[in-house]
């Protein structure tokens, strides 16, 4: 099977399961409190999360889960944008780590991070969001650096796609 081919199956799999949407207003509920977005050449995501903006939120994450529906996520939002580290320390499920700046860029992704690993992972310098979801999800979307994320949790006046777009 060519890679077109294979690319649009994986592209009309995802539109069934509601996790993407190619037309133009096809993702819904634009900056609802509870919902990440994004746009990327080709594409768009929407994601039901959580937020963890408090420092406890944040370290205690998605530990302790034995599963996460495939359109949700938890977003981590910052006060400010710093160099961020994530483990897996009692996470028992794969997460793949999306990493933005203060505007919504997406600036990097790790994936298929492994359960229960302490290793540190390096999200860069300039990190002020962090959307985790289910591992390998990324990359079959095709979320990568360079993405745009939406969400009420972006400055408005920072954001490179604001919500009132």
């Amino acid at each position: 099977m060519g890679k077109c081919f294979a690319s649009r199956l994986m592209v009309s799999g995802l539109i069934a399961a509601g996790l993407i949407g190619m037309a133009s207003g096809a993702v819904t509920a634009a900056c609802a409190p509870d919902a990440v977005e994004f746009r990327w050449t080709g594409g768009q995501a929407r994601f039901s999360v959580e937020i963890a903006d408090t420092v406890a939120k944040r370290e205690h994450g998605l530990m302790d889960r034995a599963h996460l529906p495939a359109s949700a996520g938890m977003l981590f939002v910052y006060s400010a944008p710093e160099h961020a580290y994530y483990w897996m320390k009692n996470t028992l499920i794969p997460l793949d780590m999306v990493f933005a700046d203060q505007t919504g860029r997406v600036t990097g992704v790790h994936s298929d991070a492994v359960p229960g690993d302490l290793t540190p992972i390096d999200g860069g310098e300039g990190v002020q969001y962090v959307l985790e979801i289910n591992g390998g999800l990324a990359s079959r979307m095709g979320i990568v650096a360079g993405a745009e994320l939406r969400a009420q949790a972006v400055d408005p006046a920072k954001a490179a796609w604001r919500c009132t777009d």
